[in-house]
């Protein structure tokens, strides 16, 4: 089986969910496959997606979540609700400061999760562009051989343009307490854990 590093993030933010969530928000949700992963731990999920064809698709597919056509950046998100916020490989394509608006939607204890992509390249990047190349050609080329490799899907794509330092300092402005772990493959895990408010 070759390595998908796609299922390697989702576990690793499945590892990072706090204890006992009930309630999720999936931004940027594509075709819904984290959103299932996020109810089939127990959660109800609400998922959004601005595109139109993926979220057709990812109704189509069902297996939870309520799936919602929704441009996170404008839509009213209740204050204090969610367990848990998860962004994947989406936060590039809106102003970086949209995760006020998910720290907002954090219920107190809860956890905004950001698997997210950073312009420019570091050392750990020279290492991943020859091993990102091999793996999506074995995860092809798989894929094709069980007859499973889906149409490629029309969303729209957007190159990053926050440098991984850029982005440690405005998590660090705006989320006070966050931390910002770089991955391979030009991506981070931005985690954020909301205080409880001591009375």
């Amino acid at each position: 089986m070759p390595f998908d590093h796609n299922d390697h993030y989702h576990r690793l933010l499945l590892r990072s969910l706090p204890p006992g969530g009930r309630t999720a928000l999936d931004i940027g949700c594509g075709t819904g496959r984290f959103a299932r992963r996020l109810a089939g731990r127990g959660y109800r999920v609400d998922a959004l997606d601005p595109s139109a064809e993926v979220i057709a698709e990812a109704e189509a597919a069902g297996g939870g979540p309520r799936f919602r056509r929704a441009d996170v950046t404008a839509e009213e998100l209740p204050a204090g609700h969610y367990d848990a916020v998860t962004c994947l490989a989406s936060l590039h394509h809106m102003p970086f400061g949209t995760v006020t608006r998910l720290r907002d939607a954090l219920a107190p204890g809860g956890t905004l999760l950001v698997l997210g992509c950073h312009a420019g390249t570091t050392g750990w990047d020279g290492v991943a562009s020859p091993v990102n190349a091999v793996a999506r050609v074995a995860v092809f080329a798989g894929e094709r051989l069980r007859g499973t490799h889906p149409p490629p899907l029309k969303a729209p794509v957007r190159q990053p343009d926050m440098t991984l330092r850029q982005i440690r300092t405005e998590a660090a402005r705006l989320l006070p307490g966050s931390r910002v772990r770089q991955l391979l493959f030009w991506r981070y895990l931005l985690t954020y854990r909301k205080p409880v408010e001591r009375t």
